[in-house]
């Protein structure tokens, strides 16, 4: 889960150019300036990047919710 977080993080801070420190399990997407459409495009490189499929219903409201999903699916 460390490893996924990280991943995730460093992913985040690329995409919006957040430090990567300021991202932690808690933090939303809200918090970090994400829209809607910020995080449809965040949904895809995750998708890309770690293989899986996900839905824009599944409530993804924290980096946290985003690691325990691709947590689930590997």
């Amino acid at each position: 889960m460390k490893m996924t977080f990280q991943k995730v993080a460093n992913l985040i801070s690329e995409h919006k150019d957040i430090k990567v420190e300021e991202i932690k399990q808690d933090t939303t997407f809200e918090s970090l300036g994400f829209d809607s459409l910020d995080v449809v495009e965040l949904i895809m490189v995750f998708e890309q990047e770690f293989g899986i499929s996900i839905t824009l219903n599944e409530g993804l409201k924290t980096v946290g919710d985003v690691v325990k999903l691709i947590d689930g699916n590997n």
